[in-house]
């Protein structure tokens, strides 16, 4: 079985950053997996840029205190998205303080600040699940992957011969953007029927209540999952409305670069059989060429560790040794 580059590197731990929403976390990783100094602030809400990265210098200076700070050997960085890599930017859309915010340099002059002038990769949380997937996940030992978070959005990564393929800005793979409907409804991209109008956690609900559902208690996508499970039509039909636009951009995306998984992860995929189900039935209509019949789509197996495991997984794998 191929190793991957990020399991082969028999050095030391990688400094890790998750930047979210919710949640900024950092962790040393190990080359085995493992992490330590684990640490985590939440995300300052409604403020400026500046008290946002007030907590990622937190972070930083958290890790820094760890004794093992001085075998650090990089950096990854894993941010919600739009990211662009080449210029070391992040524009998250659920971080309003940060427009092309350059989260690199500012990152890398807090490590040079506590003696660790480290190389340092960005890459976009749908990239760094990719990533961690590959190097301990679900598509571990797959050479071709396709890796995909499906939440409030919809996005993902690509590996390809054994190599992770991130693109000039850091967005190859971004599958959430592909058009599965020709003549659907305008999405928040520009484009119209993408696959993130569909399937994504917020598109499920807002299908679902405009079809006539009526939600017990929840009337997010979790809450449509529920319905769905006890048999609601609606609800089972908003699912499978969001498997099809997946499996019709999983099958595209294998027919274009031959993938043979795709890895599904993120809170809509959290509810099961409700999703995974519809997507394989669909598959079987889209994927018919013989080289991606055989195509496997699984659930993402790293949960909530994968954005700090793909961030450095990610660096490990991008950067020379």
């Amino acid at each position: 079985m191929p190793v991957p580059r990020a399991a082969a590197a028999a050095d030391g731990p990688t400094v890790a950053i998750d930047i979210g929403g919710t949640k900024i976390a950092g962790a040393l990783v190990h080359p085995d997996g493992t992490m330590t100094a684990t640490t985590r602030r939440p995300t300052p809400r409604g403020t400026d840029a500046e008290t946002v990265m007030a907590a990622v210098t937190e972070i930083v200076a958290e890790l820094s205190r760890s004794p093992l700070w001085t075998t650090a050997v990089r950096c990854g960085i894993g941010s919600a998205g739009p990211v662009d890599a080449s210029r070391g930017t992040v524009s998250p859309v659920n971080i309003g303080a940060w427009r092309e915010f350059p989260v690199q340099a500012r990152i890398e002059a807090e490590l040079a600040a506590r003696g660790a002038e480290l190389p340092t990769v960005l890459a976009g949380d749908g990239v760094a699940m990719t990533a961690a997937e590959h190097w301990l996940g679900a598509a571990r030992g797959h050479a071709n992957a396709l890796c995909m978070v499906v939440s409030t959005g919809v996005g993902g990564g690509l590996v390809l011969n054994n190599q992770l393929h991130p693109g000039p800005t850091g967005n190859a793979g971004h599958i959430g953007h592909i058009s599965v409907a020709f003549d659907g409804e305008p999405c928040a991209c520009g484009g119209h029927g993408c696959v993130e109008s569909i399937a994504s956690g917020t598109a499920i609900a807002r299908w679902a209540l405009a079809q006539g559902w009526t939600p017990a208690a929840d009337a997010s996508a979790a809450g449509v999952a529920v319905a769905a499970r006890a048999g609601d039509p609606v609800a089972l039909a908003a699912f499978d409305r969001a498997g099809r636009a997946l499996a019709a951009a999983i099958a595209a995306t294998a027919t274009l670069v031959e993938t043979d998984i795709a890895v599904v992860g993120g809170g809509v995929a959290a509810s099961g059989g409700t999703l995974f189900e519809p997507i394989r039935r669909h598959l079987a209509s889209y994927a018919t060429l013989s080289f991606v019949r055989d195509l496997k789509v699984v659930p993402a197996a790293l949960g909530t560790h994968a954005g700090l495991i793909g961030a450095a997984a990610a660096a490990t794998m991008l950067l020379p040794h």
